[in-house]
């Protein structure tokens, strides 16, 4: 039995001071689309689309909110994206994840019931903490008592499933950091 897409809600991470790319990473065009509107289509089956950062003329529909302070880091940011959640699951995802689908996201989100929640792991298996998805319920309580700035900190210890996909020659977690990632990405389009 597959896990009902529409019980969800997408929460998609695209604040950040991107020092590395140097300038406003998920505006980035590849592919022909921004890295904004991969990852949106990635999660097409949520039932509402949250984007944490700055307005874009992007994504209309998608409710827009700001984190906390602006560019303080994921943490704040699903602070804020989390605020406007009303599924009982969430999809909590990169920006500049060019690669992921929604078959990646289906996944995560079939291997995850029973639990409370999964992520998805690159090739050599670290958890890529900003491809995943959470019981709503469970990561509000943490995201409550939890003090820290580190995302691994606060979704590590809710023990999600890791969940491995074919790398291929696009991996679903291949993610833009830098301009150098962004032109291989458009290489690998």
């Amino acid at each position: 039995m597959a896990f009902d897409p529409v019980a969800y809600d997408a929460v998609l991470l695209a604040g950040g001071r991107a020092r590395r790319f140097g300038g406003d990473k998920p505006a980035a065009p590849v592919g022909g689309r921004t890295l904004l509107e991969w990852a949106a289509d990635a999660a097409s089956g949520a039932s509402q689309l949250i984007v944490v950062g700055p307005p874009r003329d992007v994504l209309p529909g998608a409710v827009v909110v700001r984190e906390d302070p602006p560019g303080g880091g994921p943490v704040p940011a699903l602070r804020a994206g989390l605020g406007q959640v009303r599924a009982s699951w969430l999809v909590l995802l990169a920006a500049d994840l060019p690669f992921l689908r929604p078959a990646h996201v289906a996944r995560l989100l079939d291997e995850a019931r029973g639990r409370a929640g999964a992520v998805l792991v690159d090739g050599d298996g670290r958890e890529q903490w900003l491809a995943g998805c959470w019981r709503t319920a469970t990561l509000r309580d943490a995201l409550d008592a939890y003090q820290g700035s580190s995302l691994r900190g606060l979704l590590g210890p809710l023990e999600p499933v890791p969940v491995a996909v074919p790398d291929g020659d696009r991996p679903a977690w291949y993610d833009c950091d830098t301009r150098d990632d962004l032109a291989a990405a458009e290489r690998l389009l």
